[in-house]
């Protein structure tokens, strides 16, 4: 290979480098149209990865409906590269079975009857998701020739070269030259906390048993004993896959009932479960209703232009006093246009007079709330997003059966309102906070919020979307009501308090709102792991943190310096290293960096965040990699990197 040829490492091969991968074949003939030498380091399949594999318990679904996946950059993604439709998941498993689409390999008799049987509604398995991933990574690679290399094997270390390059060093002992590196590591592992390491050496001590924080499938269960108690913190996403790996994984079974219900079968290898959180309740159901009314707009109020006027206005932002107010504002002009247009019977005033008011209200004004009043009679449609977010704030429970009661009412209430067609408007609001979720993080400059901001963005808000638009689905719902009702589950409430108690050699747990505990010599911390360059089990990241050329997003606030864990990243996606500089040549993209993106896939025409990210990568890649076939060095290469925001605000600390 002529030294000329730039060679560029993919450390990680999942869906994200998949996306990259397209972008960068689509970009390449207005860019760079030369050769290019690109490898990709990937221990697990490409394409799938870790976190998608084939190889997990085939119980374990998807979140979202077959027709909401996509991979595919559609013409409603806002970026300077070509659009490149093709087909979403639905369509995709149509190809299959219709033999239009032939580059897939032999399935297995489970996976051609799940492609027979699926429709747009339906929550797919994640061994069918993996084989569309792995598909999608083939034909991005095969459109750029035979350029790709993959390296089923891990990465180990990156070391800088004096010809500007990196060695990139892998666990099967070969070396190789990277021109540019791009990490897209996905979720990775991190050392256990203080408080979760204190568990560990608390369960060893006791013979007990503790699961820190990890992707569930990856955990070995095995040593909990068949009606050991065991308690759960997190009713997450982590704690529904729990769940189905605990129960149906040990055998048992759901059976619909003459009534419509649904009741569990137990094989007797199930544990009992004892589940609580901060809220105390499990992330909202997707939603199975269609809108009615008039159909969703562009956002009127959360608008580049809107953020514009306030930093005019105020210079720095604050993300609950300046933004917040815009955000809610929109996600009720959603709501209450769907329940007024698609429900006029449920309101007392026509839409256009209501909109028109509603316009010039502050979203926190009694005059709102007033309107909104008038409106809409029925106090229990009025969109409470405080209410939403904490749903047993200040409410305390007498007993534990009372608790039982509440917790099982509050997700047989959110089932009516989200897996019936009676009420579109939650819809509406699901939309709305999808388009502002991908919206923030093209429209506000992260330099200019202030670092209190930067925390809430990066936990409460992300939290928040996620448990209004990213819950399980229904019939997920519906089978924890049915394991509560056969006594593997019990609900602990919110505010859970897991401590360990020396005295009995047991954990115990409580909640501030009803005073109840239990004690268990069996404790699941049922969450990913929080992001940690500097606790990294990822020898990459461990590699990057100790050499300098990564770092760790921290965040000087009124408390101190807080580090988010994360991979600080510039505007670009270029690495920040230990002095605050943006390496030239060292790219980083994912859940773990300190970007805003979201997600690998997404649903068709969202403009999606994710594919916009893709693009401006791919064509900051192919920009370095033009430079260097022309014999640039990566000093040239470096003013690029250096135009970009390197520490996001005065207050953002790079160094480690």
């Amino acid at each position: 290979m002529p030294a000329n040829v730039p060679a560029i490492v993919f450390v990680g091969g999942g869906p994200r480098t998949a996306g990259v991968l397209e972008r960068i074949s689509a970009n390449r003939p207005e860019l760079f149209a030369s050769p290019l030498q690109i490898h990709v380091v990937e221990p697990h399949v490409p394409g799938s990865g870790r976190i998608w594999r084939y190889d997990q318990d085939p119980g374990l679904l998807l979140n979202s409906m077959a027709a909401d996946i996509t991979m595919f950059t559609d013409a409603s993604v806002d970026c300077e590269g070509p659009a490149a439709p093709g087909p979403g998941l639905t369509e995709w498993a149509a190809g299959v079975l219709d033999g239009s689409i032939m580059d897939v390999p032999d399935f297995p008799q489970p996976l051609w009857t799940q492609l027979r049987n699926l429709t747009g509604t339906t929550f797919p398995t994640r061994r069918l998701q993996s084989q569309y991933l792995e598909w999608f990574f083939r034909r991005a690679a095969r459109s750029l020739g035979r350029s790709v290399t993959v390296h089923r094997t891990t990465a180990i270390g990156i070391e800088p070269l004096a010809d500007g390059g990196h060695a990139v060093a892998l666990a099967n002992g070969r070396t190789l030259h990277a021109d540019i590196v791009v990490t897209a590591l996905g979720h990775t592992d991190s050392r256990p906390d203080a408080v979760s390491a204190g568990f560990a050496d608390f369960a060893a001590r006791h013979r007990g048993y503790h699961a820190a924080p990890s992707y569930t499938t990856d955990v070995d269960y095995s040593p909990i004993a068949p009606g050991q108690d065991v308690i759960v913190a997190g009713m997450g996403l982590a704690f529904v896959d729990l769940l189905v790996l605990l129960m149906e994984g040990r055998g048992g079974r759901f059976q619909e009932t003459d009534d419509g219900g649904l009741r569990y079968l137990p094989s007797g290898r199930e544990p009992r479960l004892w589940a609580g959180s901060r809220r105390g309740v499990p992330y909202h159901s997707k939603i199975s209703a269609a809108l009615r009314g008039q159909a969703p707009g562009p956002l009127l109020f959360f608008t580049a232009g809107a953020v514009e006027a306030l930093l005019q206005q105020h210079g720095e932002l604050d993300f609950r006093q300046h933004l917040w107010p815009l955000i809610a504002k929109e996600a009720g002009y959603y709501y209450y246009r769907e329940l007024l247009t698609g429900s006029p019977e449920r309101a007392a005033m026509g839409w256009d007079e209501f909109a028109a008011r509603y316009s010039g209200l502050d979203w926190n004004s009694g005059e709102r709330a007033s309107l909104v009043a008038a409106a809409v009679p029925d106090s229990s449609l009025h969109l409470d997003l405080e209410r939403l977010d904490r749903p047993f704030e200040g409410v305390r429970f007498a007993d534990h059966q009372e608790l039982q009661d509440a917790v099982a009412g509050y997700i047989e209430h959110d089932l009516s309102l989200r897996d019936s067609p009676d009420h579109p408007e939650t819809l509406a609001l699901f939309l709305a906070l999808l388009h502002v979720y991908m919206e923030v993080g093209r429209v506000v400059p992260p330099e200019r919020l202030n670092a209190r901001s930067q925390q809430v963005i990066h936990g409460w808000w992300h939290g928040f979307f996620s448990f209004v638009d990213s819950g399980p689905p229904p019939h997920r719902l519906r089978q924890m009501l049915a394991l509560q009702r056969a006594g593997l589950l019990q609900f602990l409430g919110p505010g859970l308090e897991v401590t360990a108690d020396e005295a009995t050699g047991t954990f115990r747990a409580t909640s501030r709102q009803s005073g109840v505990f239990v004690t268990a010599d069996a404790l699941i911390e049922a969450r990913l792991p929080s992001t940690s360059v500097a606790r990294t089990l990822n020898p990459v990241l461990a590699s990057l943190h100790m050499s300098g050329l990564g770092s760790e997003q921290q965040l000087l606030t009124a408390g101190g310096i807080h580090s988010t864990g994360k991979l600080l990243v510039s505007s670009g996606h270029r690495l920040v290293d230990a002095e605050g500089h943006a390496q030239a040549t060292l790219f980083g993209v994912g859940p773990g960096t300190s970007g805003w993106g979201a997600g690998a896939f997404a649903r068709p025409n969202t403009n999606a965040a994710p594919f916009r990210e893709n693009d401006a990568l791919a064509r900051s890649i192919l920009g370095v990699a033009r430079g260097i076939a022309a014999g640039q060095s990566a000093a040239v290469t470096s003013e690029t990197a250096t135009s970009e925001t390197a520490t996001p605000e005065p207050a953002t600390v790079g160094k480690n």
